[in-house]
């Protein structure tokens, strides 16, 4: 099966900004205003993706499964850097 064109380009649009707001979690090593919800709701979401690409495969679940990854990077980093803020 191919891949959806206008799909790709959601994910991808979606898939650019992950990238951003990882180096700035990285950068300013303060989660102060990230929403653990939020990203939590998001990764729910490629997590399903990725799920129903796989009982209807198409190659667009390599989209899936790169934003799913950023956004479980992400959300560890907020959880890691929101826990140190809490020892200090």
């Amino acid at each position: 099966m191919d891949i959806n064109i206008f799909e790709a380009i959601m994910m991808i649009c979606f898939g650019a900004s992950w990238p951003m707001s990882i180096l700035k979690t990285i950068k300013v090593k303060n989660p102060t205003g990230r929403s653990i919800g939020f990203l939590v709701l998001i990764e729910i979401g490629y997590l399903s993706g990725i799920i129903f690409k796989l009982q209807h495969f198409d190659w667009g679940i390599i989209l899936y499964i790169l934003n799913a990854v950023m956004v479980a990077t992400d959300l560890i980093l907020v959880l890691y850097y929101r826990h140190r803020l809490l020892k200090k």
